[in-house]
């Protein structure tokens, strides 16, 4: 078991977490529900959809398969959540999920394959499949915010106009060992 990578991607998916949050807060009620266009999905429907799969990829994560029986696709694409706390239930619902699947993985259960509609994938390639698909959604929920609070919109991360006094910041520093995400969540827990 490689635990550099294991505390790698967790410190990742810990950081969309954290953009998504981010986001959340800086959003009024019912732009969690808007869509630019009717083939669009709102926040809400994104985010009813990363939990549906989070549920689904991380639930029993070593020894069933992925795509569980009981999962409803097509229906996590239904705008029909109504209230900010549904939409957020969802959110920490299925991030609970991933995040303790994580913290079940040892060097014993390590080497087991994970199923995901009957193709084997090593833990790993398990991990980076969901590791490329929650950031890509992460990324349209953050869109979508910047899109509806326009002027209003505090950015997430270095904000137009101060690339030279953060990069200046960064290389007055002596160079060190630290994970991009340590400024974000804090140094790792000993």
């Amino acid at each position: 078991m490689d635990t550099d990578y294991l505390t790698s991607a967790r410190k990742q998916f810990e950081y969309y977490k954290l953009l998504g949050d981010q986001t959340f807060a800086q959003l009024p009620d019912e732009a969690l529900f808007w869509q630019p266009n009717a083939e669009s999905n709102s926040v809400a429907t994104i985010v009813k959809h990363l939990w549906g799969n989070m549920l689904s990829r991380w639930t029993d994560f070593l020894t069933t398969d992925g795509e569980k029986p009981w999962r409803q696709r097509e229906a996590e694409f239904d705008n029909d959540l109504g209230t900010r706390a549904e939409v957020l239930a969802r959110w920490e619902a299925g991030w609970s999920c991933l995040l303790a699947a994580l913290d079940s993985l040892t060097p014993n259960n390590w080497d087991q394959p994970v199923y995901i509609r009957n193709q084997g994938h090593t833990v790993t390639e398990a991990i980076n499949r969901q590791l490329a698909h929650y950031p890509y959604h992460v990324g349209q929920i953050v869109y979508i915010g910047k899109l509806v609070q326009a002027g209003q919109w505090q950015s997430l991360s270095i904000p137009r106009g101060n690339s030279a006094a953060y990069n200046a910041e960064k290389f007055a520093q002596e160079p060190h060992r630290a994970h991009f995400t340590d400024e974000y969540l804090g140094p790792p827990k000993q």
